[in-house]
């Protein structure tokens, strides 16, 4: 089972636009974030999309098109980030109901359910723990 980088690559899109910001060249694109990421900006329009969705970042349009934070990097968590790009838990049941005559089958989704609730609840609440200026600083300092 393959990792998924979405998250990794959102913290990377929030934090290179702030210091697009800082450093000040206008308005962050779609193209610029890419080209850091090392992907195509379509991927990064629409995680941006859904993080514009969210409140995190806005677009703006027309001379100085592109994309702005809604709000200081402090006041961002690692997991408003998350619950902006990955709307699904973690880990899901079946695809499929199990054969419920079976009793593995019967009993295996009330007995994952609440393993899963508690470590999604792990995974949210240390994710809350880091704000984005904290990735920031430590981008900024692992150079």
């Amino acid at each position: 089972m393959a990792g998924n980088s979405q998250l990794t690559v959102a913290a990377h899109a929030l934090a290179w636009i702030e210091l697009h910001r800082r450093i000040g060249d206008g308005t962050a694109t779609s193209e610029g974030v890419a080209g850091s990421v090392n992907t195509n900006p379509v991927v990064i329009r629409r995680l941006l999309g859904r993080m514009r969705d969210a409140g995190l970042v806005h677009s703006r349009r027309g001379a100085d098109a592109g994309w702005v934070l809604a709000r200081p990097l402090e006041d961002i968590t690692l997991r408003d980030v998350y619950e902006a790009i990955e709307p699904s838990p973690l880990f899901a049941m079946h695809r499929s109901d199990p054969n419920l005559g079976c009793p593995v089958g019967s009993g295996i989704q009330p007995a994952m359910r609440p393993v899963y609730a508690r470590v999604e609840e792990a995974v949210r609440a240390e994710l809350a723990r880091v704000t984005l200026a904290e990735v920031l600083r430590d981008v900024l300092a692992s150079r």
